[in-house]
């Protein structure tokens, strides 16, 4: 599990890395369409690695660790849909000054993630 959990790690990172040159390349590096095209697909692609690395990680889980991360990825799923939608009404509504940014949804799905873990795993303590 071990060496699964550090691939894991490695394709994150690498999608965080090919997801910073996809955001900031057209801004500070290059003003070509063509660069900022490619730099998507290369996130998109990464991004599909990182996945398949997740789903490997969670092959080498127990029954007991399978169950607390498919329920946090249950709360994840619910909560970031419910929480995003009302987030994106504030903005539709004009109820809220500023832009919904889809990264304040991200980071919230972190946090939750994050969270149900912790809560669920101290359930079974």
């Amino acid at each position: 599990m071990k060496s699964t959990l550090k691939n894991l790690a490695a394709w994150t990172m690498a999608w965080l890395l090919s997801t910073a040159i996809a955001t900031f390349g057209p801004i500070a590096l290059w003003d070509n369409i063509g660069l900022s095209i490619l730099a998507i697909i290369i996130n998109l692609l990464v991004g599909i690695g990182m996945i398949r690395a997740n789903v490997s990680l969670f092959a080498t889980y127990d029954e007991l660790q399978k169950e607390i991360h498919l329920k946090a990825t249950g709360i994840t799923l619910g909560l970031s849909l419910v929480l995003g939608i009302s987030y994106s009404l504030l903005d539709t509504s004009n109820v809220m000054a500023g832009d919904a940014e889809i990264g304040v949804l991200v980071g919230l799905m972190g946090i939750i993630y994050l969270g149900s873990t912790w809560y669920i795993n101290r359930q079974y303590l």
